[in-house]
């Protein structure tokens, strides 16, 4: 006897609707995340425009995130549990008008992990900020070189050789612009 299409129909739907969801609820999503890290920090921006009042709690293995924001206002929802652990302690929160911005501490500092969640999986909303990645072999000093003057940046360089400077004697005193311009008609 061959299976009644409908009844087969059901009983699909009937396991759809059994599968695992890890949100609360099929309307939230993940929202759009950048991250980036240092060998003590992981900066993780939460790309979400007018969220007001999010949930942020931050553990010492993950991070709780739920908000209503985006211009369709859309709920968003997401556990991020972490490569390694963090100190919930010395990381911090801060909320803005177009995103919200995470500074969290790593407990132990050291190599950059290789991705920053347990799951090495890759997810569509996870993103590398590449205005904040530095490779973990670029040099930890960030402001060098900002504190020099002029002088010195041209010498090294090889725009002015030992202490010689250019000679302004040969430029003229009068400026072209004092000349005579004729009337206009």
């Amino acid at each position: 006897m061959a299976a009644d299409p409908i009844n087969r129909q059901c009983t699909y739907l009937r396991c759809q609707d059994q599968t695992p969801n890890t949100m609360s609820s099929p309307q939230t999503l993940p929202p759009p995340v950048a991250w980036a890290q240092r060998k003590n920090l992981v900066f993780l921006t939460i790309c979400l425009e007018d969220c007001q009042s999010p949930t942020i709690n931050i553990e010492e293995n993950k991070l709780f995130f739920k908000g209503t924001g985006g211009t369709e206002k859309k709920d968003y929802e997401y556990t991020y549990e972490f490569y390694k652990e963090i100190d919930p302690e010395k990381s911090r929160s801060f909320v803005r008008d177009r995103n919200i911005e995470l500074v969290l501490v790593k407990k132990e500092d050291g190599p950059f992990w290789p991705h920053l969640l347990k799951q090495k999986m890759k997810q569509h909303w996870l993103k590398v900020d590449f205005s904040r990645w530095k490779d973990e072999d670029d040099s930890d000093d960030e402001g060098e070189g900002q504190n020099q003057d002029l002088e010195e940046v041209m010498r090294q360089m090889g725009g002015l050789g030992g202490d010689s400077r250019p000679s302004l004697d040969d430029l003229e005193d009068e400026d072209s612009d004092d000349e005579d311009l004729p009337d206009l008609e």
